[in-house]
């Protein structure tokens, strides 16, 4: 059984997971990427090409990459990482947030649970720092 399959991969036999490289998508998507992956001095050897494009020499990575990709009709998309604007919290607000956390510290340390109890202390600690900031700011 082992063998046909490898049998079928060494004869060019594509697996479902493969991904049709003839599809407009595939090819944005790996020549957005590749651009990603360039140097600033190959951007700027592509951008030179480019006509109606002056003082390439003196462009950033990420300005060579926004004229590229708009010359090339890449769409540009935001990163979806995880960060989040955190949304300005008043100081009552951060200490009502630390009262809950010391409340649930106290029936963890009960429970004898050192690594929760350890994880609420410094989320305790780094709520303090943030009022500390925004007293200092005010």
């Amino acid at each position: 059984m082992e063998e046909e399959i490898k049998d079928e991969e060494t004869k060019g036999g594509k697996s479902e997971g493969e991904v049709k490289k003839d599809s407009p998508k595939a090819e944005a998507g790996e020549e957005e990427k590749h651009l990603d992956k360039m140097t600033v001095l190959e951007l700027r050897e592509i951008a030179k090409e480019i006509p109606d494009v002056t003082g390439v020499t003196a462009m950033k990575k990420d300005q060579l990459l926004s004229i590229i990709k708009k010359h090339r009709g890449i769409e540009e998309e935001k990163p979806s990482g995880k960060k989040v604007a955190k949304v300005a919290l008043t100081v009552q607000e951060l200490k009502h947030k630390i009262a809950i956390l010391k409340a649930d510290k106290r029936t963890i340390v009960e429970e004898h649970d050192k690594k929760k109890a350890t994880v609420l202390r410094r989320r305790i600690n780094r709520l303090k720092k943030r009022i500390r900031k925004t007293e200092k700011a005010a």
